[in-house]
């Protein structure tokens, strides 16, 4: 599977950030060697190999949530990619 730019640029879009046309055209040639690395690893025999389900034998450990207080409107705002008057923005979904 290779990929091209139009993807590259798509990807960038979905996930939110800018990249120039030379980024860009770093992240396909990375992406696509790791895409050509994989299915390297797809030719491999596995066909006597037992499935591995777990890596490890101990229970995962649940953290206890904690509640943070939040006095400002601005501190959970600075994270939004875009905002209008003390909002959120969002693309408009419904007609």
């Amino acid at each position: 599977m290779k990929l091209n730019t139009n993807t590259i640029n798509k990807i960038a879009k979905l996930a939110r950030i800018r990249l120039s046309e030379k980024e860009a055209d770093e992240f396909l040639k990375d992406i696509n060697s790791i895409l050509d690395w994989v299915e390297q690893l797809n030719e491999v025999n596995t066909d006597n190999v037992e499935p591995l389900t777990n890596i490890s034998s101990s229970a995962l450990t649940k953290r206890r949530d904690e509640n943070q207080d939040i006095n400002s409107s601005d501190e959970i705002l600075q994270n939004s990619p875009d905002k209008l008057e003390g909002y959120f923005a969002v693309p408009k979904v419904v007609e």
